[in-house]
This record gives structure tokens, sequence and C-alpha cells, in this order.
């Protein structure tokens, strides 16, 4: 097998979550384009639909399945789904997550659960799910964040606390199952990037933050989908329990 040979996902089954919209599409389309087929999951049924076509346009089957990561019942018909379908199921991309930004001092107990409900019980749910599935050589890519790791200047204490999490609970997936199973488990801590999340933000906020990049500039989805597919593919066959920082650098200043 080549170096470039690596990177392909042909015959391979990948799942991804909250693929009805922002980086789940971008994440779809390229693991599609590596030679993957999908199963898709969002809440937004509709808007899935969109994304099954852009797998289709790039010569990959795909399913479609109403998904709410935070109903573990939800995760593991997720699952079946790949298996019933495709008879395998090789890649999980744990991507469904929101926001909130909400000041510490108001924020609800409601508010808090829902993130964390979302963004690691759901990560844990789908990755338990999944792994019941999988065979040696599949890998569990985790979406953390860089304010998992730093801040910037929003107050997200349920967000930055959640994506903290995933990046114990990658570390921690990754010792049980690595070598027992044969599944890798690794984590990306995105910077900024072009998303439905990011559209919410304040005017003027993305440039700001822009300054203290580095690279001096947001990210593009496609740079974030290529280390996707590095841990997804046996490109990345030796990683494992890592968390990436893909951030232009911000996590250094």
């Amino acid at each position: 097998m080549s170096v470039i040979e690596r990177f392909r996902l042909d015959g391979k089954v990948a799942v991804v979550t909250g693929a009805s919209s922002g980086l789940g599409v971008a994440f779809a389309r390229g693991l599609a384009e590596a030679g993957a087929d999908l199963v898709l999951g969002a809440r937004r049924t509709d808007r899935l639909a969109d994304t099954v076509k852009l797998v289709e346009n790039a010569g990959r089957r795909a399913v479609a399945v109403a998904t709410d990561v935070a109903r573990p019942e939800d995760c593991r018909a997720l699952a079946q789904a790949a298996v019933g379908e495709f008879g395998r199921l090789d890649v999980l991309v744990n991507n469904a997550g929101i926001g909130t930004a909400v000041p510490a001092l108001k924020e609800t107990p409601e508010q808090f659960t829902q993130v964390i409900d979302i963004n690691l019980n759901g990560s844990y749910w789908m990755a338990q799910a999944c792994a019941a599935h999988m065979g040696p050589g599949s890998s569990i890519v985790n979406i953390s964040s860089i304010l998992g790791l730093t801040t910037a200047e929003l107050p997200q204490a349920a967000y930055s606390a959640s994506k903290a999490a995933i990046i114990g609970l990658t570390r921690d997936l990754a010792q049980q199952w690595s070598g027992r199973k044969g599944i890798r488990v690794n984590a990306i801590a995105p910077g900024f990037f072009a998303s439905e999340m990011t559209e919410q933000y304040r005017p003027g906020y993305l440039e700001k933050m822009a300054e203290r990049i580095p690279m001096g500039r947001k990210g593009d989805p496609e740079e974030l989908t290529a280390a996707v597919i590095f841990l997804a593919s046996d490109a990345g066959g030796y990683v494992t329990g890592q968390t990436w920082a893909v951030d232009g650098g911000l996590t250094i200043t």
C-alpha cells in the first residue's frame, strides 16, 4: 500500500452525526470523496436529504437516520442502521453538538444540562453504540474544540466544559479499546471555521479573533475534513488517544 493509498476509505462505512449542516456536511462529503459509504444522523431529517445528495454526487451510497444523540436508543439505532444497510461499521465521526453563550451567573440548569447531554453524553453514547459493531482497524474521531483547551472571549462555560470532557473521554476510550478491540479513538479540536454555530456570533467577532491566530484567518472546512480523513484512515493507523488542534496556531498564543 502506497502512502497516498493509506488515505483512501474504499469499502469502509462511516457514521457522521450532526450531518445536517456546517462541518458535518463537509465531513460527510470528504469521507465520500475518500471512498466511504455514509450513514448520516441528525435531528433535522429534512436537511439530511441534501447531505445524502452530496454523498451520492461523490459516487458513494448514503442513508439518513433521524437521530438525537442525547437518546442512547437513537444512537444504537444509528449504529444498527449502518450494519443493516451496509453490513459493517468502520468509522464514527462524533460531530453533533450545540453551543450557548450565556453568562455563568445567568445560565440555568436546563441550559447547562442540554449542552452536556448532547455534546458529551451524546458522544459517549454514540461511541458505545458504534464500538459494539466495529472490528480491528476501525476509528472513532471525536470533535472537541479549542475551547476545551483555551478561552475565546465568550461566556461558554457549558460548551467549554463539554469539549474539555471529550478530550478526557477520548483518552480513556483509546486506552480501553485500542489494544483490546483494535479501535483507535482520537479527537480534533477545531479552531474557528465557518459553520452554523459561528454564524450566531456577534458581528465582527471572527475578525477580532483572527488577530489572535498566527495564520491570521479562520479555517476552511476542507482543511478540517482532511484532518478527519487522516485519523479515520490507515494513514493514521499508529495514532490513538490524541487530541489534534486544527486552529491556525491559536492555542500556541
